[in-house]
Formats: structure tokens, sequence, C-alpha cells
């Protein structure tokens, strides 16, 4: 039973059968952005909420959400159906496009700022742009929008190809079936994309006049009167003949282009949408879904991600002294607080014994799609949750987590959620001088594994601002470890103020710890012995 989801939201999660399964580095970070949205840990909704707050004032008549749809659109417009060119790649951010008369004003490079410092190895600035349209429909009022991922960053600006307002309707069709879309698919999306947002007087002073409005700084003409708000107001107020949008009814009618837009097919699509709300947010989840998946050729993009019912989440596993430990949160996606709910955590080892069920304490409640769906987060001893960490044998080890939730097995059909021990961050590592600061970072490697490599993983940006990971090889250390003949170290002094997670070759295989150490958290190199009762 799913108690909070109405029938439509909940038939969305029921269209495909395909999922799948923790852990899945990128599908796990796509899937944390898409479905955490108001999370204190990294949602997108926190650049949005209310949704009519914008980054730089009260006041000013725009809004984020606004500034984040008209960017995912106008970076998709240059895409061209013939050669495959174009598309939603993240291309907008250069600032050849960003200077072009199709590109006026600067919402595109507040929007990319945003995008730029939220983008990992995992997530590209495409995919965060796609993303943030998403969150700003879904958080504001609209329909869900089915995401998939695996967007690229280009490398380079792309073509011109956006539409202008001053154009005349034969061009703007010609432009909509350049990128893909047809003349009432083209209706559509713009009407779509017209729920939020307006026209400043800055960008178009022929089409928008100066307001001269305390409340509307930038003197921004609105689409619509809920300029914040996705509904359907822009086709009730275009059809009732009470609009103000600036592109039916402004003064400089060359500049009118929803008036020619919208009534291309004598207001037939229009008046459907202004009839049903129900019909213009089904329409508008098709075509914007079908927007943001306008992408180079080549391309090759996720299924649909939806939510795992039950997911960790910040899994931390680290050597300290002679016990492993680990740490972390599991989410309950679509679970209210319910004070009554027992979740607790199994863990199995390398022999295949399982250790026994030990409770998790709630952590928090987080929402998604604007509040209409909440989930319930229970930690297993995470520190920020103020509780000690689960201590774990290393000679036992730990292979897999399964979750108990009212007494019910949630292990993903049987698999578990897979932990690997192999290579694990060491709390032996310690900083080797204050001024200037540097650090040693110890690696603990599972005897018996042998790997070819240990290196530290640093994240950094190349010269158009996409995600490269740069590896710093680690060597063998003649350090001791507490954890005795279980694992032995591999040592690197590192001198850069900056996070690392860790990488290792194993038998040609690549693999990579969740969480990221700073030399800021270690602590000075001072011999030290630890003890753990370990668990059973």
């Amino acid at each position: 039973m799913i108690p909070l989801l109405s029938l439509s939201l909940f038939s969305f999660f029921l269209r495909s059968s395909w999922a799948y399964v923790w852990p899945s580095p990128q599908l796990d970070a796509l899937e944390a952005i898409r479905w955490d949205q108001a999370d204190r840990f990294g949602g997108l909704a926190s650049f949005i909420l209310p949704c009519d707050f914008y980054t730089f004032g009260d006041g000013t008549g725009r809004a984020n959400t606004a500034d984040w749809i008209r960017t995912a659109y106008h970076d998709m417009a240059t895409h061209n159906v013939e050669d495959g060119t174009g598309g939603l790649d993240a291309s907008i951010r250069f600032a050849e496009e960003q200077q072009r008369g199709e590109n006026v004003g600067n919402g595109f490079q507040n929007t990319v700022e945003v995008f730029v410092s939220q983008a990992t190895r995992y997530v590209s600035i495409a995919d965060l742009v796609a993303l943030g349209l998403i969150t700003s429909v879904e958080t504001c009022g609209g329909p869900i929008v089915p995401f998939r991922g695996g967007r690229i960053d280009a490398g380079e600006p792309n073509k011109p190809g956006v539409p202008e307002p001053q154009q005349d309707l034969d061009a703007h069709i010609a432009s909509f079936a350049r990128q893909g879309f047809t003349q009432t698919e083209m209706i559509g999306l713009v009407a779509c994309g017209h729920s939020f947002g307006g026209v400043a007087h800055a960008e178009f002073p022929q089409s928008v006049p100066e307001l001269h409005d305390s409340n509307n700084t930038e003197s921004v003409q609105h689409f619509d009167t809920t300029f914040g708000h996705f509904d359907n107001n822009v086709a009730t107020e275009y059809m009732s003949g009470t609009t103000q949008n600036p592109l039916v009814v402004g003064a400089n009618d060359t500049t009118n282009s929803d008036k020619r837009i919208f009534g291309s097919d004598g207001n037939v699509t229009m008046k459907s949408f202004a009839d049903s709300p129900e019909a213009f947010a089904s329409r508008c989840a098709t075509l914007l879904a079908r927007m943001v998946d306008t992408v180079p050729n080549g391309v090759q993009l996720t299924e649909v991600i939806e939510p795992l019912p039950i997911k960790p989440s910040r899994v931390e596993l680290i050597l300290d002294g002679d016990a492993l430990k680990l740490s972390g949160f599991v989410r309950l996606f679509n679970q209210s607080s319910d004070a009554t709910r027992s979740v607790a955590i199994q863990l199995e080892d390398h022999s295949g014994k399982q250790s026994e069920k030990f409770p998790m304490s709630a952590d928090r409640i987080s929402e998604t799609l604007g509040g209409r769906v909440t989930s319930a987060w229970y930690a297993f001893n995470h520190s920020d949750s103020g509780a000690p960490a689960l201590s774990i044998d290393p000679a036992a080890g730990i292979t897999k987590m399964r979750f108990i939730v009212n007494g019910k097995m949630e292990d993903q059909g049987g698999v578990g959620f897979a932990v690997q021990d192999s290579v694990v961050f060491s709390t032996s590592s310690c900083t080797t001088s204050n001024n200037p600061l540097k650090g040693r970072f110890d690696v603990a490697v599972r005897n018996g594994v042998n790997p070819a490599r240990v290196y530290l993983e640093q994240e950094v940006r190349d010269d158009v601002d996409r995600i490269v990971v740069k590896e710093i090889d680690l060597t063998p250390s003649t350090q001791s470890v507490a954890a005795g003949s279980s694992y032995s170290l591999w040592s690197i002094e590192v001198t850069e103020f900056d996070s690392y997670t860790i990488g290792a070759e194993i038998d040609g295989t690549k693999i990579s710890t969740w969480d990221s150490h700073s030399i800021f958290e270690l602590s000075p190199c001072t011999p030290k012995r630890r003890s753990a009762r370990f668990l059973s």
C-alpha cells in the first residue's frame, strides 16, 4: 500500500518495470537529485523555494523557476533533427551563446552558475539543466515530468537556432520543426513554458514599458497572473481576453510571437488547455519530457529514473583502529513520519553469517513534488545523527546490508545492498605539518585483495567546466595497522585543500568509495590505539 500518493501520482511510478539495483554510482546520484528535491543534503528545490524566489533580491518581478525553464529551452533549441547536432547539452553556458541576440538577458548565466557548482563526475551540467526544469515545474504545482539521465556536456558552443519574438509565424514553425516539434506541439510547448515568468523591460524595451512598481523593480510583465506557479492560467486568460502576456498584447505587435503561435490553429489547442487543467498538465508533462530528452546524436540516456522505495544514502565505511565503522542513512520513499514504525539494519559478512538486527533511529522527513510526497529517513549511526557508528570485526568484514521495516525484510529482491570493504579510508590518516598544511592519507586495503593500483580521486574542472577525475596513486606503507592481519595500509602525502574519494583497480575493474575526505578533517599524527566491541 502506498498511503500518500494520489492515484495519478501512483500510476506514474507503475509505468515502467525497470528499476536499477543499488549501488550504482551514477544512477544513485541522479536518483537523489531527481527525487530528494527538498532534502537538506543537496536538493535543488532549495534554490527556488518559495516559487517566486529570485536569488538576487525580492520584489524584482523575477523568479529562479522562470530562468531555469527558459535556460533549458534555449539550450535545447539549437537541436537539428536532420544532422543530430545541438540539443540539451549545456552549451548555453558558453559566453558566445549567451552573447547572441537570441539569448538576451542574464538569466542564463545566473542559472548556469548554480548548475556548474552542483555538477559531479556522475551528474553533468546538462543533466542539471534538465533537472532544474523538472524540479521547477514539479515543486511549483506542475505535473510529474519523466526524467532520464546521462546527458553529456558540450565542449564548444552550438550553432544559433533559438526562435526570437520578432520572427514571423512561418519562421517559428520552421524553427520548432528543426528541433523536432510539430506546429501543435509548438503551441503546447510555448504555453507550458510560459506558465512561468514573463518579459523584462531591459531585455525588450519596445514590448514592455517601465512599470514603476516597487514590487516589480525590473519591470517584468508576466505571461499570466500566477507567474511563479504552474497552472493553465496562461491559457484561460488568453482565451478570456484578459491576458497581460506581453507577447500577446505587447505594444509592439512585431514581437507578439505568442499571439501568432497560440492562434495559429484557430485557438483549438489553447481552448483545450483552458477548458481542462488536467489536459494541460498532462500535455505539458509529455512535451517537457520530450524537450529535455532532445539531445545530440550519440548520447545514450538512461531509462526513466524512478524512486527506489528503500535506498541507502551517504554510506561511509572506514577503518578506525581495530574496527571497521559503518554509518549512513536509509530513505523510505513516499512515507510520512510514524512513531510506531520500526526500522532495523542487518549485516552479512564474508562467510555469509548474518548479524543481529540493529534498530535505526528516525532522522528527518523530506519533501518532493512540492510537498505532495514525503520520505522518512533513518540513520544507522551516522555522524550527523550524533550517534556512534556500527563497529564491525575487520576479520569478518561486510559484504551487504539488509533493512527490516515493520518486520518486513527489504533487500532488493534477495540480493541485498552490497557494501565493498576491500579499500577503505583509515583514521590513521593525519596532518604531518600545520605550516604549510600537509596531510598523510592512509587507505586500508583488505589483505588478499591484491590491487594493481590504489589512488585518491579528485574531481577537477577542465577549461570548459566539465568534471574530470584526477587519480593520485598511493604506495604501500610500512606503517602497522591496528586491524592486524586483516588490512594493510597504502599512503600518500597531500597538500591540496580538497576532498578525495578512494579508488582502486582490482582484477581489471575500478572501484570507488562513496565517502569523501579532506585534509581539514585530519588530526595531527600522534600514536593512538583504539578498541571496539564488534557486532555479532
